[in-house]
């Protein structure tokens, strides 16, 4: 049993608080620069998507849904849909849209679902990246590189080819596209006198690259969405009353009994690997060129490792609670079955049932949602691959971690530093606030 009470940062597996220390330092005429072009829709192929639609502050930074609508879609949230005629979408986002909680921690190394960016000198730029030797210079961390990637890609932000300049470009390489989005920002005057008094190396509007854009995105990120002040960390710190009875009794289970901090591990809460838990698979999967059926390999199709089938990597924990549904395809819309199936997971896979999905109607492709459950291999093959032990909780027990869980969401995390502006230099529609 761990000895939580008195010292709880000293107990044996038990992280130390977060503090600001931890993230990269923000300069605020760069946060702000960026909170304009996170909410401008001018960074989409079509200009009608911004990154603030698949990662909206009122869903705790994601957006509700277990795979998302992207480039085409119309509104917001669980009430997005699917668009029509020759806008439609062709296809849903294979993943669950990640919060964005803390990912300017200066320990995190590796971003995204599979692992496919991070800090690594791979391609001598600083980066393991999908774009490899074509990843521009001059971004500033992690953050700022991951933040160019969705705007390149067809479905969430570039748009189909031959409906834009962007989708044109990014079929012949993926780098082709970054100089238009660079261009499209340098001519508006706003925006151009904005990098001009933020950055210190830029004097005019040509000065501007896509890696400022990337690193103005990434500040804001920073700066919007750190969060040190959980009663959990308030509980590290030394205050024994942050936390109630069944939020200690959840964090004693946790890093005891429950042995989630086996890969939840650190102040991040994430020992930032890969572990393959066999979450129930659906929706386009993220196939390769060679794959045979509709699936999602996981790191493997990074690493091309076999032993890192199906396997996806680690979230962190802070404000957990508030980015529902949950899973590296949002599988399961509550801590409480996303915990269960940690559990057993085996028996999870088997009870679970296309309903629990938030997935919002999309008749065209309701043949491709769960066509890998028809293929009995993949799915055999889904199962062999778990790599988790069966640890079965009471229902108590149960409760008692989603406690926890709930002591991780940051006091402040829904009071946004500089939240939603009411226009952009664009002159596009904003994504507005879902809740008053």
């Amino acid at each position: 049993m761990l000895l939580l009470c008195g010292a709880p940062a000293f107990a044996d597996g038990v992280p130390r608080a977060l503090t600001a220390d931890d993230f990269i330092a923000v300069d605020p005429a760069q946060a702000k620069l960026g909170q304009l072009l996170f909410y401008d829709r001018i960074l989409s192929g079509n200009r009608n998507i911004a990154c603030s639609t698949c990662h909206h502050p009122d869903l705790g930074t994601g957006d509700g849904l277990s795979l998302g609508i992207g480039e085409g879609g119309e509104g917001l949230g669980p009430q997005r849909t699917a668009g029509t005629g020759d806008d439609r979408i062709r296809k849903r986002i294979p993943r669950n849209a990640p919060g964005l909680w803390n990912l300017g921690a200066r320990d995190l190394h590796t971003i995204f679902h599979d692992g496919r960016l991070s800090v690594a000198d791979t391609y001598e730029n600083g980066f393991n990246s999908p774009a490899e030797e074509w990843l521009p210079e001059g971004l500033d961390n992690l953050l700022a590189a991951q933040a160019i990637f969705p705007l390149v890609a067809q479905f969430e932000m570039a748009g189909n080819p031959k409906e834009n300049e962007v989708a044109g470009a990014i079929h012949k390489r993926m780098d082709y596209a970054w100089p238009i989005f660079t261009d499209r920002v340098r001519h508006i005057p706003a925006y151009a006198e904005g990098f001009a008094g933020a950055y210190d190396h830029i004097k005019s509007a040509k000065d501007i690259t896509i890696s400022d854009i990337a690193n103005a995105l990434s500040a804001f990120m920073i700066w919007e969405w750190t969060s040190t002040d959980s009663r959990f960390d308030a509980y590290l710190s030394g205050d024994e009353k942050a936390l109630n009875t069944q939020q200690k009794q959840g964090l004693e289970l946790f890093y005891g009994k429950a042995n989630c901090s086996s890969c939840h591990s650190g102040p991040l809460m994430t020992d930032q690997a890969f572990h393959a838990l066999g979450l129930p698979p659906f929706g386009p999967g993220r196939t390769r060129r060679f794959d045979p059926m509709v699936r999602d390999v996981g790191r493997m199709g990074e690493s091309d490792a076999l032993e890192d089938a199906y396997a996806f990597k680690t979230p962190m924990l802070r404000n957990v609670a508030l980015t529902a549904p949950y899973g590296h395809n949002g599988a399961y819309p509550t801590l409480e079955g996303i915990v269960r199936h940690h559990m057993n997971p085996l028996q999870s896979l088997d009870n679970w049932t296309p309903e629990i999905a938030a997935l919002p109607s999309v008749p065209w492709l309701e043949a491709i949602d769960f066509m890998v459950w028809q293929d009995s291999r993949e799915m055999a093959r889904q199962r062999a691959a778990v790599q988790i032990e069966n640890n079965l909780l009471t229902d108590s027990e149960v409760d008692q971690i989603v406690a926890f869980l709930h002591a991780l969401t940051g006091e402040t995390a829904n009071d946004g530093k500089l939240g939603v502006p009411k226009a952009v230099p664009s002159g596009l529609p904003v994504d507005p606030r879902i809740t008053p």
